[in-house]
C-alpha cells in the first residue's frame, strides 16, 4: 500500500519539511531561542497532523479491502470516529 497518491499527506509532510528547514536556518543564524522553539512547535504539529492523516488513510484502505463498499449509515459512523481522532 502506498500513501504517495494522497496529496493531503504529502502537503502536510512538505509543510513540516519547510518548517524544519526554517528551524535549521534560524539556529545557524543564531536567532532567539523562544522564536526557534515556536517554529519547532510548528514542525511537531505538522508532523502530528501528517501522522494522523496517514493512520486514517491506512485504516480506511484496509477496512475497505476487508469489507468492500459500506452502507451510508456505517460510513457516517466511521466519519464520527475519524472526527474524534483530532483529540489524540
Amino acid at each position: 500500500m502506498s500513501h504517495a497518491d494522497n496529496p493531503d499527506i504529502l502537503k502536510r509532510l512538505r509543510r513540516a519539511e519547510g518548517h524544519l528547514s526554517t528551524v535549521v536556518r534560524m539556529v545557524v543564524e543564531g536567532r532567539d531561542g523562544m522564536v526557534i522553539a515556536q517554529q519547532m512547535q510548528a514542525v511537531i504539529k505538522a508532523l502530528e497532523k501528517a501522522k494522523q492523516m496517514l493512520i486514517i488513510d491506512h485504516i480506511d484502505h484496509h477496512l475497505g479491502e476487508v469489507t468492500g463498499p459500506l452502507p451510508p449509515e456505517v460510513q457516517q459512523k466511521i466519519a464520527e470516529f475519524r472526527e474524534i481522532t483530532k483529540y489524540l
